[in-house]
């Protein structure tokens, strides 16, 4: 995991320039890695197991001395493939009642040490210490490898290909997706994260313990369902998920021994791609399809594998599943509050726009703590974000406002834009109210927009402030309008706009906004490498005044930030 985690982001950063190479191109690119692994249908099961595993350890530690760009890509890709191997070498050798057991177990383990580790990889980290627990890892990995031995029943193909589908739900569902409430402060999370503990338990024990005969399928079905429905799990729908899915790997495991054990994991490692590809894929380009369904088709899949001829459930586990769908109805959601926030006796305040690209800078390293270092060292009372990632696999399921928010120490407002995990946010720990966010129309472009608004209080004077990333500029600039408060009022973010096109002068008029930073050198702000044009503008409406303005020259995003302080009346 440690290895896709890096190498799905990478291939977004790195070798797709964040949406300059296309999407065909990338695609078939990812796809070669998890293609080339059919060749070990070619090699005796411990060559595989040994090969693989030796190259997925090397790539492993070798990964934590690279910094980003094509070593970073290309290690990485070699890692997945090797990676996949192995599992084919094992797929051919492990015993039924071990495989059956592991993989639960390992599903569960991989995603409660990434929640150890505040779901930032080891890989991201600088300095000597996270070689140490690296190094213990691959030292562990090495020596189960070699401890495996021939198996003269190996488990059945149902189940390893259901391991490439619920290789994709737990990343999805058990990661940092699951630790979001609706709540403002950082840290806020001491429930949720005990209920994903809890749940991913469930999951490693549900390889060994119950009965689940046909409640297993009916479980996952209905777990998959919710997720298609609401986007993502709740504390209360997170134990069905996680039973539905370890007993259904259970059962899968239960089945008749077939040859064909490892190429049913070859291919349930190309659905597990496939799967990702076209569930993210849908944010760039139109499919034609809701893919929220490509979830609810995993879901299904894997129930599957775990049908078979009706058996009474016994009374315990038929009770349990009975009280985990209750819970799902009567358990509240959490709910925010908004704070009173700290008053300021002042007519300043400094504020902050950046687009931080889910937090990925120039080189692919994930770069959300020297964001908040540097966003820290600015002295902001408003930092507004666009592309804030909150969990999506596809970046290695990092939740970026949580952590840049703890690190700055202050209070957030979330307005999801593509889905409920990436979009736009406010943080400030001044006197907030009127929190909202619109939905902003498109007009087949796939990505969705928003336009979040609050006020905050400077000096006892409410200040509106509008935060947007504008995906089809032309025609969502034209909305803004309708959605910006009263003066004072600040419009701001990635409008992705010069302020030589048409449609910005026109929302310049209409709103009556000044755009401050032509007088402080008209800086461009992309792309931050070698920056020509400026997208990303703070603008002001009267009573409000521009003191100062900047564009720092900082590498952690595919756009430089805006820094300006105002002067209120």
């Amino acid at each position: 995991m440690d290895a896709v985690r890096v190498l799905f982001p990478s291939l977004i950063t790195v070798y797709g320039q964040a949406g300059d190479t296309p999407p065909e191109q990338l695609g078939l690119f990812a796809a070669s890695w998890f293609v080339l692994p059919l060749l070990a249908l070619l090699l005796p099961a411990r060559w595989a197991l040994l090969g693989g595993g030796a190259v997925l350890a090397v790539g492993r530690l070798a990964l934590q001395a690279t910094d980003g760009g094509f070593p970073q890509l290309y290690v990485s890709a070699v890692s997945v493939t090797a990676g996949i191997v192995f599992l084919y070498g094992a797929a051919r050798l492990v015993a039924a009642p071990h495989a059956r057991l592991a993989l639960p177990l390992g599903l569960a383990l991989s995603q409660a040490l990434h929640l150890s580790i505040g779901h930032l990889d080891l890989v991201w980290r600088d300095g000597p210490l996270p070689w140490v627990p690296t190094a213990l890892v691959c030292a562990a990995f090495a020596w189960a490898t070699l401890g495996v031995t021939d198996a003269a029943g190996p488990a059945p193909g149902a189940l390893w290909f259901a391991f490439g589908p619920a290789l994709l739900l737990t990343g999805m569902f058990l990661g940092p997706s699951a630790l979001i409430g609706n709540g403002v402060t950082p840290h806020d999370r001491l429930w949720p994260t005990l209920a994903l503990l809890a749940a991913l338990a469930v999951l490693a024990l549900a390889g060994a313990y119950g009965h689940p005969a046909q409640l297993a399928p009916v479980l996952m079905v209905v777990a998959a369902w919710i997720a298609h429905d609401d986007g993502r799990l709740h504390v209360a729908t997170l134990p069905i998920f996680a039973l539905g899915l370890g007993w259904c790997l259970r059962v899968a495991g239960t089945r008749p021994a077939g040859r064909h054990a490892g190429g049913a994991l070859l291919a349930g490692m190309i659905l597990f791609f496939v799967g990702t590809f076209v569930y993210y894929a849908a944010y760039d380009m139109v499919l034609g399809f809701d893919n929220a369904y490509v979830p609810l088709a995993f879901g299904v899949v894997i129930a599957a594998t775990a049908v078979r001829l009706p058996d009474l459930p016994e009374v315990r586990p038929a009770i349990a599943a009975a009280l985990a769908v209750i819970a799902l109805w009567t358990f509240p959601k959490p709910s925010g509050v908004e704070g009173p926030g700290v008053a300021v006796d002042r007519d300043e305040f400094t504020l902050i726009t950046y687009n931080i690209r889910m937090g990925f800078g120039l080189s692919g390293t994930l770069d959300l703590d020297r964001i908040a270092d540097w966003a820290a060292s600015e002295k902001p009372d408003v930092v507004l974000l666009s592309e804030v990632d909150r969990g999506w696999f596809l970046n290695g399921g990092h939740d970026d406002l949580d952590r840049i928010a703890t690190r700055l120490g202050m209070h957030y407002h979330f307005a999801p834009a593509a889905d409920e995990l990436w979009g736009d946010a406010v943080l400030t720990n001044l006197p907030i109210r009127n929190v909202s966010s619109v939905p902003l129309v498109t007009e087949g472009y796939p990505t969705g927009a928003q336009a979040q608004s609050v006020t905050v209080e400077i000096g006892g004077k409410p200040v509106a402030i509008v935060n947007t990333h504008l995906q089809e500029p032309e025609i969502q600039s034209a909305a803004l309008p309708s959605v910006t408060p009263r003066p004072p009022a600040v419009v701001a973010g990635d409008l992705n706009l010069t302020p030589d096109d048409p449609a910005f002068r026109r929302l310049l008029t209409e709103i009556g906004l000044t755009d401050p930073l032509k007088g402080f050198g008209d800086p461009p702000t992309s792309p931050a490498d070698d920056p020509v044009k400026r997208i990303d503008h703070v603008l002001l409406s009267p009573g409000l005044t521009a003191v100062s303005a900047e564009v720092p020259k900082v590498p952690f995003s595919d756009h430089l930030p805006v820094v300006m302080r105002i002067r209120v009346g």
